[in-house]
């Protein structure tokens, strides 16, 4: 799920005698990457399933606004994620030959680009729920005019048009590229043996990739700061700040709150005022945790990549290609983990769930009300179970 950045090949050469990461990572990454490929795929099974019922919940009518429609936009992209790394993990454990075809090559190509797609219309989803959420906060009478369904269909549909392409870069910085290789009797690589020449293919830079545009720049060069700056830096930029004014704005609301129950504890408007108030709140600390969540994720590969960028190919090989599983696992987890958040933290969210899929057995025994006279003018209250 991570596009490669490039690389400025004069920083390269400097920093080749400069130690980063060290020994110990590369020890880490060979013993995280045959647990990495289990691990995602139980993420991804589990995220598939609970994208799916996320999608299933808030596209209700009774769940309809506009930052449900949002996190139902959000749940497609990840839930295509999902779908489509499924079968990436599983061609890694096909034989070494077969894993360096031409197909599975054509397939991986497709991956990087798909998967990177999706993540970025993530991506920016995410941007938008947190400028949404804000506008609702710190802007309550302007939410409606702001924020309505036709303004945010608007950007949810721009947000999945114009992520494929804000990711040209990508398309054009990589392609397959193929090698003659000695295999042996058992089609595994070997240096000297009485093998056979076998062509392999795999993914790798494209022949545009070094050529130059204007001066300096290359189309490395603009992939680089599309992936780490535009893609990563600037969103996280974005959410941290907006993530600070939504908590600031809750903690004045939390002031506000305080100080109207206090004053006018008998007023049944001002009491009913409060009570939509801590529904807010606590929608708001839910698209928080949201938010947070992918801070964690998002956040270290754009400051990676950003440091790939200046301190050459030294690092790159040995902190980011080191780390590249693990972002990848933590990116997959935030995809996958919104389900849970959305069941600990919203009660509608909880309830719409339980009547839509609810056993329908249940629903043929239900419990009608009853009355009879026991013949002193008295009406009895009587509970009868019927079947359906």
């Amino acid at each position: 799920m991570n596009a490669t950045p490039w690389v400025n090949s004069s920083l390269a050469e400097a920093s080749r005698e400069q130690p980063y990461c060290g020994p110990g990572l590369a020890a880490f990454s060979d013993t995280y990457r045959p647990v990495h490929v289990y691990a995602s795929l139980l993420v991804c099974i589990f995220g598939s399933v609970a994208n799916s019922l996320n999608i299933a919940v808030l596209s209700r009518r009774e769940m309809s606004s506009p930052t449900n429609a949002i996190l139902t936009g959000l749940a497609v992209a990840d839930l295509l994620v999902m779908l489509e790394y499924i079968p990436f993990v599983g061609h890694t454990f096909l034989p070494y030959r077969q894993r360096l075809s031409y197909g599975w090559a054509v397939f991986v190509l497709f991956h990087s680009n798909f998967t990177q797609v999706c993540h970025t219309i993530a991506i920016w989803l995410t941007v938008i729920l947190a400028v949404w959420r804000y506008v609702a906060v710190a802007h309550p009478q302007k939410n409606r005019e702001w924020c309505s369904m036709r303004t945010t269909a608007a950007a949810i549909t721009s947000s999945y048009l114009a992520s494929p392409f804000l990711c040209i870069p990508l398309y054009l910085a990589f392609d397959i590229n193929s090698r003659i290789s000695l295999l042996s009797d058992d089609d595994l690589p070997c240096s000297n043996c009485s093998g056979h020449n076998v062509t392999l293919y795999h993914v790798g830079l494209s022949e545009l990739a070094d050529r130059r545009f204007v001066g300096d720049l290359s189309l490395q060069k603009i992939n680089f700061w599309v992936y780490s700056v535009v893609i990563k830096i600037i969103p996280c930029v974005a959410l941290t700040v907006l993530s600070l004014r939504l908590v600031f704005a809750l903690l004045e609301t939390k002031r506000r709150r305080q100080q109207l129950t206090g004053d006018s504890l008998h007023h049944k408007k001002k009491r009913k005022a409060a009570d939509k108030e801590r529904q807010t709140d606590r929608t708001t600390r839910m698209l928080l945790a949201v938010l947070l969540l992918f801070l964690i994720t998002e956040f270290p590969q754009g400051i990676l990549g950003l440091l790939s960028m200046f301190l050459g190919e030294q690092f790159f090989n040995s902190c980011y290609v080191g780390l590249g599983e693990v972002m990848d696992i933590l990116a997959l987890i935030n995809s996958a983990i919104n389900f849970i958040l959305y069941c600990s933290m919203s009660r509608q969210f909880r309830t719409t769930f339980a009547q839509l899929f609810k056993p329908k057995i249940l629903d043929r025994w239900a419990p009608v009300p009853q009355t009879n006279d026991n013949g002193n003018g008295i009406t009895i209250n009587m509970t009868q179970v019927s079947q359906v």
